[in-house]
């Protein structure tokens, strides 16, 4: 058995910085603010009641569907850099014809927004590392978008990244064990369970994209600066994850995660 390092070099000190920066400040409400010109907290408690649980739905139903499409794609592509920028503009023109139609249109382009994004996840895993085939990998890709969001019964447990991370640990475990024994074909109740845990959290982040495309006199250019927005969140949490996760690899997750809650402390 290798024996692993009993200190972390340097430059994956820094990495780890930085990660931690990513992971623990996310900025979605902070760009959203920016591109309505009002705090998004406002626009979230303006949001109908009716609305805010249909996002939950729709956010369980396009995370489903994503899974299989952007992991399946990227199975036999030959390994390339992630081109974030050519995601971001994908979104962008999802954003646009969203905003054509409003938010009839949210139950369609939340599905292609968030296969985008799925596809973009995987690109960034592939790129620190990860086996795209690996269920493992899959469901770690899955788990950005839990990263990424809040839940309305979070509590400082959970607030942050590692915390979050053990509440995940159940349902992560047995649907990684499900999708090594019948791959992403099969649908069962153990992959249910985890889509819906991370839905919750991934229907905050939607809650709050819905919110700001509410905002009066938002049309296709705005929704698509806003989609864009959303984008940038969720590449900067899946790469401070994938970062994570590649230096557990290197030097185990103890000392990682105390170097990481010693810069969360800082």
């Amino acid at each position: 058995m290798t024996e692993l390092p009993v200190a972390m070099e340097k430059d994956d000190l820094e990495a780890l910085r930085n990660a931690t920066c990513h992971l623990e400040h996310p900025s979605l409400a902070m760009r959203l603010s920016s591109i309505i010109g009002t705090q998004i907290d406002i626009a979230i408690k303006l949001l109908p009641r009716s609305i805010y649980k249909r996002t939950q739905v729709i956010a369980e139903t396009a995370l489903s569907k994503a899974l299989k499409t952007a992991v399946s794609s990227l199975r036999h592509q030959q390994y390339r850099d992630p081109n974030d920028h050519m995601y971001r503009f994908l979104a962008a023109g999802s954003g646009a014809v969203g905003g054509l139609f409003g938010l009839y249109s949210l139950p369609l382009e939340l599905g292609v927004s968030t296969t985008i994004m799925l596809r973009s996840i995987a690109e960034i895993a592939r790129s620190e590392g990860e086996d795209i085939n690996d269920p493992e990998t899959q469901i770690a890709c899955l788990e950005v978008f839990a990263l990424g969001g809040e839940s309305e019964v979070d509590d400082a447990a959970e607030s942050g990244y590692y915390g979050l991370r053990l509440a995940l640990s159940w349902p992560v475990t047995h649907a990684a064990h499900h999708l090594t024994r019948n791959g992403l074909v099969a649908e069962g109740p153990v992959l249910t369970s985890l889509i819906t845990a991370v839905s919750t959290r991934f229907g905050f982040a939607v809650s709050q994209k819905t919110a700001a495309l509410m905002i009066p006199l938002i049309g296709a250019a705005s929704a698509a600066t806003i989609n864009v927005a959303f984008m940038n969140h969720f590449q900067e949490m899946a790469r401070g994850h994938f970062i994570v996760r590649r230096l557990e690899r290197k030097y185990g997750k103890d000392l990682v995660q105390s170097n990481y809650e010693n810069f969360v402390n800082a």
